[in-house]
Protein backbone atom coordinates (compact mmCIF):
# COMPACT_ATOMS: atom_id res chain seq x y z
CA UNK A 1 0.00 0.00 0.00
CA UNK A 2 1.20 3.51 -0.81
CA UNK A 3 1.89 5.62 2.27
CA UNK A 4 2.47 8.96 0.65
CA UNK A 5 3.96 12.30 1.51
CA UNK A 6 2.29 14.86 -0.75
CA UNK A 7 4.25 18.01 -1.59
CA UNK A 8 3.41 21.02 -3.74
CA UNK A 9 5.34 24.15 -4.68
CA UNK A 10 2.99 27.10 -5.08
CA UNK A 11 3.28 30.75 -6.17
CA UNK A 12 3.63 33.38 -3.49
CA UNK A 13 0.27 35.00 -4.23
CA UNK A 14 -1.90 31.85 -4.06
CA UNK A 15 -4.77 31.99 -1.58
CA UNK A 16 -5.14 29.51 1.29
CA UNK A 17 -8.35 28.22 -0.29
CA UNK A 18 -6.71 27.53 -3.66
CA UNK A 19 -3.69 25.90 -2.02
CA UNK A 20 -5.98 23.66 0.05
CA UNK A 21 -8.03 22.73 -3.04
CA UNK A 22 -4.91 21.67 -4.98
CA UNK A 23 -3.77 19.43 -2.13
CA UNK A 24 -7.24 18.00 -1.49
CA UNK A 25 -7.66 17.06 -5.14
CA UNK A 26 -4.22 15.45 -5.21
CA UNK A 27 -5.08 13.54 -2.03
CA UNK A 28 -8.28 12.31 -3.72
CA UNK A 29 -6.17 11.04 -6.62
CA UNK A 30 -3.96 9.11 -4.21
CA UNK A 31 -7.02 7.61 -2.47
CA UNK A 32 -8.47 6.67 -5.86
CA UNK A 33 -5.29 4.74 -6.60
CA UNK A 34 -5.59 2.97 -3.24
CA UNK A 35 -3.01 4.86 -1.21
CA UNK A 36 -3.14 6.97 1.90
CA UNK A 37 -1.57 10.37 2.57
CA UNK A 38 0.42 10.45 5.81
CA UNK A 39 1.60 14.04 5.33
CA UNK A 40 0.62 16.84 2.96
CA UNK A 41 2.57 20.06 2.79
CA UNK A 42 3.62 22.80 0.42
CA UNK A 43 6.21 25.49 -0.10
CA UNK A 44 5.56 28.96 -1.45
CA UNK A 45 8.25 30.03 -3.89
CA UNK A 46 8.65 32.37 -6.85
CA UNK A 47 9.61 29.24 -8.81
CA UNK A 48 10.47 25.62 -7.91
CA UNK A 49 14.16 24.85 -7.32
CA UNK A 50 15.69 24.03 -10.72
CA UNK A 51 17.58 20.88 -9.70
CA UNK A 52 15.38 19.37 -6.99
CA UNK A 53 11.97 21.14 -7.22
CA UNK A 54 11.93 21.67 -3.42
CA UNK A 55 14.55 23.42 -1.30
CA UNK A 56 17.37 21.61 0.52
CA UNK A 57 15.91 22.36 3.95
CA UNK A 58 12.49 21.00 2.95
CA UNK A 59 14.14 17.91 1.50
CA UNK A 60 15.85 17.10 4.80
CA UNK A 61 12.61 17.74 6.69
CA UNK A 62 10.73 15.32 4.43
CA UNK A 63 13.37 12.61 4.90
CA UNK A 64 12.94 12.84 8.67
CA UNK A 65 9.13 12.81 8.37
CA UNK A 66 9.22 9.86 5.99
CA UNK A 67 11.12 7.74 8.51
CA UNK A 68 8.93 8.89 11.38
CA UNK A 69 5.64 8.21 9.53
CA UNK A 70 6.68 5.10 7.62
CA UNK A 71 6.12 6.74 4.22
CA UNK A 72 7.25 4.79 1.16
CA UNK A 73 6.60 7.36 -1.58
CA UNK A 74 6.92 11.10 -2.16
CA UNK A 75 4.33 12.44 -4.62
CA UNK A 76 4.95 15.86 -6.14
CA UNK A 77 1.74 17.60 -7.19
CA UNK A 78 3.29 18.91 -10.39
CA UNK A 79 5.11 17.68 -13.48
CA UNK A 80 8.80 17.26 -12.69
CA UNK A 81 11.66 17.92 -15.07
CA UNK A 82 13.90 14.87 -15.71
CA UNK A 83 16.75 16.36 -13.66
CA UNK A 84 14.42 17.09 -10.75
CA UNK A 85 13.09 13.53 -10.82
CA UNK A 86 16.61 12.11 -10.82
CA UNK A 87 17.94 14.30 -8.00
CA UNK A 88 14.83 13.93 -5.84
CA UNK A 89 14.91 10.15 -6.29
CA UNK A 90 18.61 10.02 -5.40
CA UNK A 91 17.94 11.86 -2.14
CA UNK A 92 14.73 10.06 -1.13
CA UNK A 93 16.19 6.61 -1.90
CA UNK A 94 18.43 7.17 1.13
CA UNK A 95 15.31 6.69 3.30
CA UNK A 96 13.74 4.01 1.02
CA UNK A 97 11.20 6.39 -0.48
CA UNK A 98 10.43 6.45 -4.22
CA UNK A 99 9.31 9.55 -6.10
CA UNK A 100 6.35 10.11 -8.44
CA UNK A 101 5.09 13.31 -9.95
CA UNK A 102 1.45 14.18 -10.67
CA UNK A 103 1.63 12.63 -14.15
CA UNK A 104 2.95 9.34 -12.78
CA UNK A 105 0.03 9.23 -10.35
CA UNK A 106 -2.62 9.97 -12.98
CA UNK A 107 -1.14 7.36 -15.33
CA UNK A 108 -1.17 4.74 -12.55
CA UNK A 109 -4.87 5.46 -11.96
CA UNK A 110 -5.54 5.22 -15.68
CA UNK A 111 -3.80 1.83 -15.78
CA UNK A 112 -6.08 0.53 -13.04
CA UNK A 113 -9.28 1.71 -14.75
CA UNK A 114 -8.63 0.97 -18.42
CA UNK A 115 -10.62 -2.00 -19.66
CA UNK A 116 -10.39 -1.87 -23.44
CA UNK A 117 -7.27 -2.71 -25.39
CA UNK A 118 -7.30 0.73 -27.00
CA UNK A 119 -7.36 2.59 -23.68
CA UNK A 120 -4.53 0.38 -22.41
CA UNK A 121 -2.46 1.21 -25.51
CA UNK A 122 -3.11 4.93 -25.05
CA UNK A 123 -1.94 4.76 -21.44
CA UNK A 124 1.18 2.84 -22.44
CA UNK A 125 1.92 5.47 -25.08
CA UNK A 126 1.47 8.31 -22.59
CA UNK A 127 3.72 6.51 -20.09
CA UNK A 128 6.48 6.07 -22.67
CA UNK A 129 6.27 9.72 -23.67
CA UNK A 130 6.52 10.73 -20.03
CA UNK A 131 9.40 8.34 -19.38
CA UNK A 132 11.49 9.16 -22.46
CA UNK A 133 12.87 12.56 -21.44
CA UNK A 134 13.65 11.20 -17.96
CA UNK A 135 15.78 8.40 -19.36
CA UNK A 136 17.62 10.89 -21.54
CA UNK A 137 18.21 13.26 -18.62
CA UNK A 138 19.38 10.50 -16.27
CA UNK A 139 21.71 9.20 -18.96
CA UNK A 140 23.35 12.58 -19.31
CA UNK A 141 23.93 12.70 -15.54
CA UNK A 142 25.45 9.20 -15.56
CA UNK A 143 27.64 10.09 -18.56
CA UNK A 144 29.06 13.08 -16.75
CA UNK A 145 29.71 10.93 -13.70
CA UNK A 146 31.21 7.87 -15.42
CA UNK A 147 32.43 8.90 -18.88
CA UNK A 148 36.14 8.78 -19.68
CA UNK A 149 38.04 11.53 -21.47
CA UNK A 150 37.37 11.37 -25.18
CA UNK A 151 34.99 8.44 -24.80
CA UNK A 152 31.29 7.82 -24.39
CA UNK A 153 30.11 7.30 -20.84
CA UNK A 154 28.13 4.21 -19.89
CA UNK A 155 25.13 6.42 -19.11
CA UNK A 156 25.13 7.89 -22.60
CA UNK A 157 25.48 4.43 -24.17
CA UNK A 158 22.61 2.98 -22.17
CA UNK A 159 20.53 6.06 -22.92
CA UNK A 160 20.94 5.58 -26.66
CA UNK A 161 19.88 1.93 -26.32
CA UNK A 162 16.82 2.88 -24.27
CA UNK A 163 15.89 5.71 -26.65
CA UNK A 164 15.95 3.31 -29.60
CA UNK A 165 13.90 0.74 -27.68
CA UNK A 166 11.29 3.34 -26.69
CA UNK A 167 11.13 4.77 -30.24
CA UNK A 168 10.41 1.30 -31.68
CA UNK A 169 7.78 0.60 -29.02
CA UNK A 170 6.10 4.00 -29.53
CA UNK A 171 5.93 3.44 -33.29
CA UNK A 172 4.28 0.03 -32.81
CA UNK A 173 1.66 1.45 -30.41
CA UNK A 174 0.94 4.38 -32.74
CA UNK A 175 0.36 1.95 -35.61
CA UNK A 176 -2.05 -0.12 -33.49
CA UNK A 177 -3.92 3.02 -32.43
CA UNK A 178 -4.11 4.18 -36.04
CA UNK A 179 -5.90 0.92 -36.93
CA UNK A 180 -8.32 1.42 -34.03
CA UNK A 181 -8.93 4.99 -35.17
CA UNK A 182 -9.71 3.78 -38.71
CA UNK A 183 -12.22 1.27 -37.34
CA UNK A 184 -13.92 3.96 -35.27
CA UNK A 185 -14.08 6.28 -38.28
CA UNK A 186 -15.83 3.51 -40.22
CA UNK A 187 -18.37 3.14 -37.39
CA UNK A 188 -18.95 6.90 -37.36
CA UNK A 189 -19.38 6.97 -41.13
CA UNK A 190 -21.97 4.19 -40.80
CA UNK A 191 -23.86 6.17 -38.17
CA UNK A 192 -23.82 9.27 -40.36
CA UNK A 193 -25.24 7.25 -43.27
CA UNK A 194 -28.10 6.22 -40.99
CA UNK A 195 -28.55 9.87 -39.93
CA UNK A 196 -27.81 9.10 -36.27
CA UNK A 197 -27.30 12.26 -34.19
CA UNK A 198 -24.62 11.90 -31.52
CA UNK A 199 -24.21 13.35 -28.04
CA UNK A 200 -21.02 13.49 -25.97
CA UNK A 201 -21.05 13.75 -22.17
CA UNK A 202 -18.19 15.88 -20.87
CA UNK A 203 -17.27 17.41 -17.53
CA UNK A 204 -14.80 17.54 -14.70
CA UNK A 205 -13.97 14.17 -13.22
CA UNK A 206 -16.38 12.83 -10.57
CA UNK A 207 -19.34 15.09 -11.37
CA UNK A 208 -21.75 12.25 -12.25
CA UNK A 209 -21.26 11.76 -16.00
CA UNK A 210 -21.58 7.96 -15.89
CA UNK A 211 -24.52 8.24 -13.52
CA UNK A 212 -26.23 10.55 -16.01
CA UNK A 213 -25.56 8.10 -18.84
CA UNK A 214 -27.13 5.32 -16.75
CA UNK A 215 -30.12 7.44 -15.79
CA UNK A 216 -30.83 8.45 -19.39
CA UNK A 217 -30.25 5.06 -21.02
CA UNK A 218 -30.16 2.30 -18.38
CA UNK A 219 -26.75 1.42 -19.83
CA UNK A 220 -25.27 0.09 -16.60
CA UNK A 221 -21.96 1.97 -16.92
CA UNK A 222 -19.62 1.79 -13.93
CA UNK A 223 -19.83 4.85 -11.70
CA UNK A 224 -18.21 5.57 -8.35
CA UNK A 225 -17.33 8.46 -6.06
CA UNK A 226 -13.74 8.46 -7.32
CA UNK A 227 -11.68 10.56 -9.68
CA UNK A 228 -11.31 8.96 -13.12
CA UNK A 229 -13.71 6.12 -12.32
CA UNK A 230 -14.55 6.05 -16.05
CA UNK A 231 -11.86 5.86 -18.69
CA UNK A 232 -13.15 3.86 -21.65
CA UNK A 233 -15.65 5.33 -24.08
CA UNK A 234 -19.20 3.93 -23.85
CA UNK A 235 -21.81 4.37 -26.60
CA UNK A 236 -25.52 3.96 -25.86
CA UNK A 237 -28.82 4.66 -27.60
CA UNK A 238 -30.96 7.47 -26.19
CA UNK A 239 -34.72 7.51 -26.85
CA UNK A 240 -36.22 11.00 -26.96
CA UNK A 241 -39.83 12.09 -26.18
CA UNK A 242 -41.17 12.44 -29.72
CA UNK A 243 -39.82 9.21 -31.14
CA UNK A 244 -36.38 10.43 -32.16
CA UNK A 245 -33.26 8.46 -31.30
CA UNK A 246 -29.64 9.54 -30.74
CA UNK A 247 -26.37 7.93 -29.68
CA UNK A 248 -24.78 9.16 -26.47
CA UNK A 249 -21.17 8.63 -25.29
CA UNK A 250 -19.40 9.04 -21.98
CA UNK A 251 -15.64 9.07 -21.56
CA UNK A 252 -12.74 10.32 -19.43
CA UNK A 253 -13.33 13.25 -17.08
CA UNK A 254 -11.15 16.33 -17.09
CA UNK A 255 -9.11 17.74 -14.22
CA UNK A 256 -7.01 20.82 -13.52
CA UNK A 257 -3.47 20.76 -14.93
CA UNK A 258 -4.20 17.78 -17.19
CA UNK A 259 -1.05 17.97 -19.34
CA UNK A 260 -1.33 18.43 -23.13
CA UNK A 261 0.69 15.21 -23.61
CA UNK A 262 -2.01 13.20 -21.84
CA UNK A 263 -4.76 14.89 -23.81
CA UNK A 264 -2.86 14.10 -27.00
CA UNK A 265 -2.46 10.46 -26.00
CA UNK A 266 -6.21 10.15 -25.42
CA UNK A 267 -7.15 12.01 -28.61
CA UNK A 268 -8.49 8.86 -30.27
CA UNK A 269 -10.72 7.93 -27.30
CA UNK A 270 -11.92 11.52 -27.06
CA UNK A 271 -12.78 11.63 -30.76
CA UNK A 272 -16.25 10.21 -30.03
CA UNK A 273 -16.84 13.34 -27.96
CA UNK A 274 -15.06 15.72 -30.34
CA UNK A 275 -17.12 14.48 -33.29
CA UNK A 276 -20.48 14.64 -31.44
CA UNK A 277 -23.30 16.87 -32.70
CA UNK A 278 -24.14 18.02 -29.14
CA UNK A 279 -22.25 18.10 -25.85
CA UNK A 280 -23.77 17.68 -22.39
CA UNK A 281 -21.45 19.50 -20.01
CA UNK A 282 -22.19 18.02 -16.58
CA UNK A 283 -21.56 20.11 -13.45
CA UNK A 284 -21.86 19.09 -9.80
CA UNK A 285 -24.43 21.55 -8.44
CA UNK A 286 -23.25 20.93 -4.86
CA UNK A 287 -19.61 21.78 -5.62
CA UNK A 288 -18.61 25.27 -4.39
CA UNK A 289 -15.90 25.40 -7.10
CA UNK A 290 -18.29 24.61 -9.95
CA UNK A 291 -17.50 27.80 -11.88
CA UNK A 292 -13.76 27.18 -11.83
CA UNK A 293 -14.31 23.60 -13.02
CA UNK A 294 -16.49 24.79 -15.90
CA UNK A 295 -13.54 26.95 -17.00
CA UNK A 296 -11.15 23.97 -16.78
CA UNK A 297 -13.43 21.80 -18.94
CA UNK A 298 -13.99 24.57 -21.47
CA UNK A 299 -10.24 25.12 -21.72
CA UNK A 300 -9.72 21.42 -22.52
CA UNK A 301 -12.59 21.48 -25.04
CA UNK A 302 -10.94 24.51 -26.63
CA UNK A 303 -7.64 22.61 -26.92
CA UNK A 304 -9.53 19.75 -28.57
CA UNK A 305 -11.27 22.09 -31.01
CA UNK A 306 -14.72 21.20 -29.62
CA UNK A 307 -15.74 24.35 -27.75
CA UNK A 308 -17.73 25.67 -30.76
CA UNK A 309 -20.23 22.80 -30.61
CA UNK A 310 -23.78 23.20 -29.20
CA UNK A 311 -23.52 22.65 -25.42
CA UNK A 312 -26.22 22.01 -22.82
CA UNK A 313 -25.02 22.73 -19.28
CA UNK A 314 -26.44 20.03 -17.02
CA UNK A 315 -26.30 20.96 -13.34
CA UNK A 316 -26.49 17.57 -11.66
CA UNK A 317 -26.95 16.42 -8.03
CA UNK A 318 -29.99 18.59 -7.28
CA UNK A 319 -30.74 16.19 -4.44
CA UNK A 320 -27.67 17.49 -2.57
CA UNK A 321 -28.99 21.05 -2.39
CA UNK A 322 -29.94 22.05 1.17
CA UNK A 323 -33.75 21.92 1.67
CA UNK A 324 -33.91 25.64 2.52
CA UNK A 325 -32.43 26.69 -0.86
CA UNK A 326 -35.00 28.27 -3.16
CA UNK A 327 -34.89 26.59 -6.59
CA UNK A 328 -36.00 29.82 -8.30
CA UNK A 329 -33.00 31.59 -6.76
CA UNK A 330 -30.67 28.87 -8.02
CA UNK A 331 -32.12 29.05 -11.53
CA UNK A 332 -31.63 32.81 -11.55
CA UNK A 333 -28.02 32.47 -10.35
CA UNK A 334 -27.16 30.02 -13.14
CA UNK A 335 -29.33 31.45 -15.92
CA UNK A 336 -26.43 32.65 -18.10
CA UNK A 337 -25.72 28.96 -18.79
CA UNK A 338 -29.32 28.23 -19.85
CA UNK A 339 -29.06 25.28 -17.45
CA UNK A 340 -30.87 22.01 -17.14
CA UNK A 341 -31.12 20.86 -13.49
CA UNK A 342 -31.07 17.12 -12.81
CA UNK A 343 -30.69 14.51 -10.13
CA UNK A 344 -29.64 11.06 -11.29
CA UNK A 345 -30.62 9.77 -7.85
CA UNK A 346 -34.24 10.99 -7.83
CA UNK A 347 -34.56 11.27 -11.67
CA UNK A 348 -35.72 14.87 -11.27
CA UNK A 349 -35.18 16.99 -14.37
CA UNK A 350 -34.43 14.07 -16.71
CA UNK A 351 -37.63 14.41 -18.80
CA UNK A 352 -36.90 18.12 -19.27
CA UNK A 353 -33.32 17.31 -20.27
CA UNK A 354 -34.50 14.79 -22.86
CA UNK A 355 -36.87 17.41 -24.22
CA UNK A 356 -34.09 20.00 -24.48
CA UNK A 357 -31.79 17.51 -26.23
CA UNK A 358 -34.52 16.78 -28.77
CA UNK A 359 -35.14 20.48 -29.32
CA UNK A 360 -31.44 21.08 -30.12
CA UNK A 361 -30.87 17.99 -32.28
CA UNK A 362 -34.26 17.87 -34.02
CA UNK A 363 -35.56 21.45 -34.21
CA UNK A 364 -39.08 21.83 -35.54
CA UNK A 365 -39.31 23.63 -38.85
Amino acid sequence: MLKAILIDCLPLDISKEDAAFRLEEAESLIKTYGGVVVLKTYQKKIAPVYKTYIGAGKMEELKVEAQKLGANILIVNNELKPLQTYNLSEEMTKVNVKVWDRIDLILKIFQKHAETREAQLEIELASLRHMGPRIYGMGMVLSRQGGGIGGRGIGETNTEIMKRHIAVHVKKIEEDLKKAKSNRELHRAGRRRKNFQTIGIVGYTNVGKSSLLNALTAKGAYSADKLFATLDTRVSKLFLPNGHEALITDTIGFIQDLPPTLIKSFQSTLEETIEADLLLHVIDLSDPRWEYKIDVVNEVLGNLGAIHKPIIYVFNKMDLLPPNVDKAYVEEAYKRFHPQFTSTLTKAGLPQLRGQIEKVLFPTK
